[in-house]
């Protein structure tokens, strides 16, 4: 079955490493975290984030951009930073997989830690319990189907989602590297240990449950709230439970 897997070119040990010694650091870490939202910001709002003053944060960007990991926006005075690609994105979301999976810090997860976990964004794509239960009530009911390390969208389930509003995308998205980027593909959720949509699907249905008001953007975080509309919306037209749809 054909799951729209790219091919990439082999990486040498030492571009591995370079990339792995670029993200290692914490505050480039923090910087490339905080752009997981899929937002630009700008190098002021990364310095909060990495949590180092502005000179340092400069440095740090200049490195990132360099290594083609982030690609840089003018507007007027302003620069606004954004990851370079959704590949950098999924290669995040793993990272932070591995690292869940790792010895566990004593440290009660707060708030800010369960919205997360509940609904968030994985740069364009929905993520946490929201966005594991998704992808598994599409596949469930045949309309996507996961395996593989990859995913397809059904004819049925095509139909199901532009009844629904979603507006499916064409084949012109290309990637950082000029190839095609795949209709749907799977991620690996860090918190769930589960798969979430992502490609150019996971895409329109963050983008429709945006404009259809079924969540809504937190400030200054990448986690989402589910409104009462999208509580309806997600348990009537997916039949996700609705305990998938609130913090723990």
């Amino acid at each position: 079955m054909d799951m729209n897997s790219p091919s990439y070119p082999t990486a040498s040990a030492n571009g591995i490493a370079t990339i792995a010694a670029l993200i290692g650091d914490p505050a480039r870490a923090n910087i490339l975290s905080a752009l997981m939202g899929g937002q630009a910001l700008t190098a002021g709002e990364l310095s909060w984030h990495a949590g180092v003053g502005a000179p340092t944060t400069s440095g740090h960007l200049a490195k990132l951009s360099e290594a083609g990991l982030l690609a840089v926006e003018r507007q007027g005075r302003h620069r606004y930073y954004r990851l370079a690609s959704p590949d950098i994105a999924q290669a995040m979301e793993s990272l932070m997989a591995l690292a869940a999976a790792g010895p566990h810090r004593h440290r009660p997860p707060g708030p800010k830690d369960e919205a997360l976990r509940t609904a968030r964004t994985c740069y364009d794509h929905l993520a946490g319990r929201l966005g594991t239960a998704l992808a598994g009530s599409l596949d469930n009911r045949g309309l996507v189907i996961l395996g593989d390390g990859g995913a397809l969208l059904t004819t049925v389930g095509g139909e199901f989602l532009v009844g629904l509003g979603v507006v499916l995308p064409d084949g012109n998205d290309r990637g950082a590297n000029g190839s095609r980027r795949p209709l749907c593909r799977v991620c690996l959720d860090w918190s769930e240990r589960r798969h979430h949509l992502a490609g150019r699907l996971g895409a329109a249905l963050l983008t429709c449950s945006l404009e259809r008001g079924w969540i809504a953007r937190i400030p200054d975080s990448r986690a989402v709230s589910i409104t009462d509309a999208g509580t309806h919306a997600f348990t009537t037209f997916f039949g996700i439970a609705p305990e998938h749809l609130t913090a723990k």
